[in-house]
């Protein structure tokens, strides 16, 4: 203890302190720091739910210290993925903003297989979508008052039982996929309806858009089983409506046989 109380061995060990500081730690930290390492850094604008190609993202050579772990650093790793937040130009990736399928809202849009097409609609007014509270997977009908300008309000036949895809804001994002939102509060009113249509029901459809005048009612929310149910009950109508083509007479006495609407569904009868 006395030593420590002599200045002069005070000093001394502090000089030995500094010199270890200056010459050893020092030198091994400026070491670490100016190893480099590649990463993976964004060349262009990327928007969440945008498929990533090689022309979005560049190898870069950057200092090691301070990456967090879980960086990009491989191409291939990235190119094919799907952004789930927006990149900006200079970027750098992590492993944690990347999906292997597209975002919910857009997910619909690579399931199509040509056998149906997705059609938006207009909602002119709160009222015409269910006061925002539609959503991807419901059941609805389309509601069409003075319909072909005949002054009655009907349900056309090829558009009972329609499957909507998606509820999109006027901003062009989805206001409503299903899934919880983060801020209910400041959530999108919806604008437009994207629905899963047949080549037929889509000419319907552009008829009523065009004339501005539908409405939407909410038939079925809940399982993927029973809502294919309902698709199978308007599919058969619409083969009813517009029958394929068949030999001979075969074809009108098929056509003649079919009802437009099958009675062997029954709403009533769906599962919960």
């Amino acid at each position: 203890m006395n030593l420590l109380k002599n200045r002069t061995v005070l000093g001394v060990i502090c000089i030995l302190l500094s010199l270890l500081v200056c010459f050893g730690l020092t030198p091994l930290f400026n070491k670490t720091v100016s190893q480099k390492t590649e990463i993976i850094r964004v060349t262009k604008e990327i928007k969440a739910g945008d498929e990533i190609t090689k022309d979005m993202v560049q190898i870069a050579e950057v200092g090691g210290f301070g990456l967090p772990e879980n960086v990009i650093r491989q191409k291939d790793t990235v190119i094919g993925k799907y952004a789930k937040a927006d990149l900006s130009i200079g970027d750098y990736i992590l492993n944690t903003k990347l999906s292997d399928t597209p975002a919910a809202e857009n997910a619909y849009l690579y399931n199509l297989d040509g056998s149906k097409q997705a059609m938006s609609v207009t909602i002119k007014n709160f009222a015409n979508g269910l006061s925002g509270k539609l959503q991807s997977g419901d059941i609805v009908s389309v509601i069409a008052p003075d319909y072909k300008k005949q002054g009655s309000t009907v349900i056309p036949a090829e558009l009972k039982y329609v499957e909507i895809i998606s509820v999109t804001a006027s901003s062009g994002y989805d206001a409503n996929t299903g899934e919880s939102q983060a801020n209910q509060d400041e959530r999108e009113l919806p604008s437009t309806v994207t629905l899963l249509v047949s080549s037929e029901q889509s000419k319907v459809l552009a008829e009523l858009e065009a004339d501005g005048k539908l409405h939407l009612s909410l038939v079925y929310r809940g399982t993927s089983a029973n809502t294919a149910k309902f698709i199978d009950a308007q599919d058969k109508i619409n083969e009813a409506l517009y029958p394929t083509e068949q030999k001979g007479d075969e074809q009108e006495q098929t056509a003649q046989s079919q009802e437009t609407e099958p009675e062997q569904f029954d709403e009533n009868e769906v599962t919960e």
